[in-house]
């Protein structure tokens, strides 16, 4: 076959797949499904009802319908199937056609959107209390009298700051390696900017970060030449 036709056959496949389109999975699903205790087969079962649901209008596929989609023998969809409704995340309705009098069946995945929310909320509180041991456990800093790097912030923006804004600078220190007189600056670069937020500062640092600046004379430096180039 000639490579022109080989290409055109691929065309046309891209093109019936931007066609069907895609399915709206919730992001917290593919996040939280194993904190939630999920296998990946339960996952993707869910993720499966989901797209009979808004792409065929089907929302009672039979077991064999949900298995020929997917990699798992038989039994072990229906386990999961069973395991779903069991613990709470899926269950099964009962409707009338009110034209037809008909009675039928179909998923009702309320609980699982339930259940997400729960451990949304869970992973937050988590968070929140992660980021106030962080605070507490903070090391002490060399100068007795010097401010921590949470009070220097919370002096600036005048006013406590959040469990989020706390773990966001307990990443900066444990994760991303930024050195603490270096993020010091980068607050006082915002503050000099009038932009004072964490998302700001996050992005001084990155950028800090991709060009190699170490050190507060290094960032004073390369914002001076940053600066001179506007």
């Amino acid at each position: 076959m000639a490579k022109g036709e080989d290409w055109s056959r691929i065309e046309r496949g891209v093109a019936a797949a931007m066609r069907e389109g895609g399915v709206s999975v919730p992001a917290l699903l593919l996040r939280l499904y194993k904190a939630m205790k999920l296998s990946d087969t339960e996952a993707m079962l869910l993720i499966q009802l989901l797209a009979f649901k808004e792409k065929e209008g089907k929302e009672f596929p039979t077991p064999e319908e949900l298995q020929s989609r997917m990699s798992a023998p038989p039994e072990q969809v229906i386990r999961a199937l069973q395991r779903l409704m069991k613990d709470d995340l899926l269950q099964i309705d009962e409707d009338t056609d009110p034209v037809t009098g008909v009675m039928g069946e179909r998923y009702n995945l309320m609980p699982m959107y339930r259940k997400l929310a729960a451990a949304w909320l869970e992973e937050s509180r988590q968070n929140a209390a992660a980021a106030q041991a962080a605070k507490k456990e903070r090391p002490a800093p060399a100068k007795p009298d010097a401010d921590d790097m949470f009070t220097v912030f919370e002096k600036e923006f005048a006013r406590p700051l959040t469990p989020m804004e706390c773990e966001t600078i307990t990443q900066w220190l444990d994760r991303d390696k930024h050195p603490e007189e270096l993020i010091r600056f980068a607050l006082k670069e915002a503050v000099f900017a009038g932009v004072i937020n964490f998302r700001y500062i996050d992005r001084i640092l990155l950028e800090w970060s991709r060009n190699r600046v170490q050190t507060p004379e290094q960032a004073r430096e390369y914002t001076q030449k940053f600066r001179g180039t506007r």
